[in-house]
């Protein structure tokens, strides 16, 4: 656990949550019950109104009918949203892995359709960035250091989640691998890391499902009787970390002219100009 001293981030001596302590160890938590029913239908109800206003964000390369289960940059589409990002007991949890100052670094709001798993990467087994800390194979992470966390994603449910609607499943530890799934496994439902099989994220409606983004998780298939899902996903990251609510196209701290002047592909990155891709969709 660490904190936000005078300038430096130091040691927390101060205890946490059991939720926050599980995130460390295991790499992922539930907060039961973190939004009420009233914040829920008003998120539900602000959500699906930018769903019915706004097309598709055109971000990815992916199918029209898999564009449209996202929409992007929501804490500045939603006051509902925004107010959700900033939910006391949810930063309570993650302050004690990110510091006291960490923010938002993408927010978007996902709704699969019953029956429409789609083909969006997320179906693979996969880490949201990093690995932040890579370890060559062979190389275990020591046991009495906590491993640092750098970013990490959140679920807030707005509908239930169970195992026919395909939810997120997660192979507790392996955030503490140094590497990203195995290449030739991205689909298999047989994983393991050191012997543990897949957690589900089981949620109900105004649960929060939270998880470090260096650790192996997926869509798990979807059964009979699919709901479909719906939840704003909330990636929080440390100060240090650049935020990618807009990708850098559109937010960036460049002057026309410089940006004029970057002319391949290693000039523009350079000087900040990304395409999108981890945290961008």
């Amino acid at each position: 656990m660490i904190r936000r001293g005078r300038a430096y981030l130091e040691p927390r001596d101060a205890p946490a949550s059991a939720e926050s302590e599980q995130l460390e160890r295991e790499g992922y938590t539930i907060i039961r019950g973190l939004l009420s029913d009233a914040e829920v239908a008003e998120l539900r109800a602000e959500i699906g109104e930018v769903f019915a206003r706004d097309p598709p964000d055109e971000r990815n390369q992916l199918p029209p009918e898999d564009r449209d289960m996202f929409r992007y940059a929501m804490l500045n589409r939603s006051a509902a949203a925004q107010a959700a990002v900033a939910h006391p007991r949810l930063l309570s949890v993650i302050e004690p892995l990110l510091g006291e100052d960490c923010h938002v670094i993408a927010n978007t709001a996902w709704r699969n359709p019953a029956g429409q798993p789609g083909s969006h990467g997320g179906q693979n087994w996969h880490i949201d960035a990093g690995p932040h800390v890579p370890l060559p194979q062979g190389v275990r992470w020591p046991a009495d250091i906590p491993h640092p966390v750098f970013a990490l994603g959140v679920h807030l449910y707005l509908q239930d989640c169970a195992m026919e609607d395909g939810p997120t499943g997660v192979l507790p530890g392996s955030h503490l691998s140094g590497r990203p799934p195995p290449h030739d496994r991205l689909l298999d439902d047989d994983l393991d890391y050191d012997g543990r099989r897949v957690e589900p994220l089981i949620a109900k409606a105004g649960d929060a499902g939270l998880f470090v983004s260096d650790i192996w998780h997926r869509r798990m298939p979807t059964r009979d009787g699919d709901h479909g899902r719906f939840f704003l996903q909330v990636h929080y990251g440390r100060r240090d970390i650049a935020q990618r609510i807009l990708p850098t196209a559109q937010a960036n701290q460049l002057s026309p002219e410089a940006i004029a002047r970057a002319s391949t592909e290693r000039e523009r990155r350079v000087i900040g100009l990304h395409p999108p891709f981890f945290y961008d969709g």
